[in-house]
């Protein structure tokens, strides 16, 4: 009997098998129906999702959560370019995926053949790395390849564009283990001559600050930021997406810093004469004008990208390495500095500028953000879209442990919170999860809900509506003279019924005695996915606030009292 041929296709999904892939998020089409109909016979199970970005959110979210590649695959033409807004978000934030897409057929290529699309070109400068299979045996080393890509070193986006024919036609190439890639290190242990001059400038700083990125995130460098703080008697603050590297409870930890970060985590920064980034790259969220940022201090930058190093800051000392491994280099090498003068401002800064909000006049978002933060303390995963309620939840919800703050920083993509959090549900099934989203971002992958009713995920997802693309609307309100333009999203469907249209089981809160009960309620069910809809105050602003492009020291704590926020339907 005549031996059956292995299909490039059937390959791929082998190598995929081989990289412990569980789930596969996608869209089906032609050019990819080879490697569609090979996932039949596998063990990997094919999330069907509603559209192409819903896909790379998810795969993202599931990496987040997990610490594990996430998978995407879509067609040819639209359905690989449907990825590149979720290909921007994974790889500005440092998120590996892997995104399969079907292409037409070689001899096709440069024609302008049904569906097809430059997806390598096009991608190009939203991937860490992409491939173009032009034939079949190249499938296992490229397979093999991506994922070390993706996942080593600053981890990313790796796109591999597979013609039909070639996933169709037959494919009797090994398996690869062994990688040879000239030109791609992984960094791992610091330099030991700039470990010293690190220990020596924080062991000689009386106001020294320990600023924590994603980096700190995806190295697991938490403990360690802890042991060096404890140790050397210095304030934490984080970014956005360094919430969870360290426990935001901890005295020690100030809050996230930033446009919208907390007062004192500001002030701190500000006032410093030590700052050491781990795993941050000095964003412009974070620094503001450049040339009044940390005036005076001493900068250290750790990173396991050396292409960090001078792009916005030009640190005194740089140390390219995994950031939990030069910190267990550098922590034996600490003394404690005399910080207690230091420590006693920064709290008094904490007690002075408190997170706080007004306690009437509608419903407000922080409040159900704060009472969120009390319901779903502990282990709970929280997701976000963009906008004020990102930057709410980012104050109010305080991320204890890693990985389980999931969030858009880089690309600010609108429409990422939900699928996220359905991605980060599939990963981690044991955990409660809720997505935190706006009414205007939600409305970008709402289809999605059909995705996780399908599958009965107990995801949540509390939608922050105020009938208002908010974040723009502060922005007009505070620089362009209340000028409002393209901001009001009358019309908003009631998500409510949207929800139950989908089998889905929603809530709404529409007065501040109902949050605590609700919110509750939803936190404990899991007999699928549920949808709580917070109508609050249409024109409240996110504080403290950092105007783009001004120093630190120009940050605005509060809003004027005389400007007061209308409920949802007022005029």
């Amino acid at each position: 009997m005549e031996k059956r041929v292995t299909t490039g296709a059937e390959k791929l999904i082998q190598c995929l098998e081989r990289e412990g892939v569980e789930y596969i998020f996608g869209y089906s089409g032609g050019a990819a129906m080879p490697i569609f109909d090979a996932l039949v016979d596998s063990d990997i199970e094919l999330i069907l999702v509603r559209h192409e970005q819903g896909a790379t959110h998810m795969a993202d979210g599931y990496a987040r959560a997990t610490g594990k590649p996430g998978v995407v695959l879509v067609t040819s033409g639209p359905g690989a370019t449907n990825t590149v807004t979720g290909l921007l978000t994974s790889q500005m934030d440092s998120v590996p995926i892997i995104v399969l897409t079907g292409q037409t057929i070689t001899s096709m290529l440069g024609k302008d053949g049904f569906q097809e699309a430059d997806v390598t070109g096009i991608t190009y400068a939203v991937v860490k790395h992409s491939y173009l299979i032009k034939d079949a045996s190249e499938i296992p080393r490229a397979t093999r390849e991506a994922f070390h890509i993706a996942t080593t070193g600053r981890p990313g986006a790796v796109l591999i564009d597979l013609p039909k024919d070639v996933t169709q036609g037959p494919c009797d190439a090994p398996f690869v283990e062994d990688l040879d890639l000239p030109g791609y290190t992984v960094p791992t242990h610091g330099d030991p001559d700039a470990i010293r001059q690190a220990a020596e400038a924080l062991t000689s700083a009386r106001r020294p600050i320990l600023y924590v990125g994603q980096g700190a995130v995806i190295s697991g460098a938490g403990k360690a930021v802890i042991r060096l703080a404890e140790k050397l008697k210095a304030p934490i603050v984080n970014t956005l997406l360094g919430k969870g590297a360290a426990d935001e409870t901890h005295p020690l930890h100030l809050g996230m810093l930033g446009m919208h970060g907390t007062a004192y985590a500001n002030k701190a920064v500000d006032a410093c004469d030590c700052i050491m980034a781990i795993g941050a790259r000095w964003d412009d969220r974070v620094t503001g004008k450049l040339d009044e940022f940390c005036l005076g201090a001493t900068k250290i930058h750790i990173d396991i990208d050396p292409s960090e190093f001078g792009k916005m800051v030009t640190p005194d000392v740089a140390i390219e390495g995994d950031a939990r491994l030069v910190l267990e280099e550098l922590i034996p090498q600490i003394s404690a500095a005399d910080t207690d003068e230091w420590l006693s401002q920064c709290e008094g800064w904490r007690k002075r500028y408190p997170l706080k909000y007004a306690k009437q006049g509608g419903l407000r978002a922080q409040h159900v953000l704060d009472r969120l933060n009390e319901v779903a303390t502990g282990d709970a995963i929280i997701t976000t879209d963009v906008g004020q309620h990102q930057m709410w939840a980012a104050q109010f919800c305080k991320t204890t442990t890693n990985r389980h703050w999931i969030s858009s920083g880089g690309a600010g993509t609108m429409g990422f919170g939900w699928p996220a959090a359905i991605g980060a549900q599939l990963g981690c099934p044991e955990k409660k999860v809720w997505a935190v989203v706006g009414d205007g971002g939600f409305q970008m992958t709402q289809m999605e809900l059909a995705t996780a009713a399908i599958h009965s995920l107990p995801a949540k997802c509390l939608i922050i509506n105020n009938n208002f693309l908010g974040m723009v609307r502060q922005w007009q309100e505070l620089f362009f003279e209340n000028r409002l333009s393209g901001v009001d999203l009358v019309g908003n469907p009631d998500f409510v019924k949207l929800a139950q249209a989908y089998g889905i089981k929603a809530f709404r809160i529409r007065r501040p005695s109902d949050v605590d009960r609700i919110l509750a309620e939803a936190h404990e069910y899991n007999e699928g996915p549920c949808v709580v809809v917070a109508e609050v105050v249409q024109e409240d602003n996110v504080f403290p606030m950092i105007p783009s492009g001004a120093p630190l020291s120009d940050m605005i704590v509060e809003k004027p009292k005389e400007q007061m926020a209308k409920p949802v339907g007022s005029t």
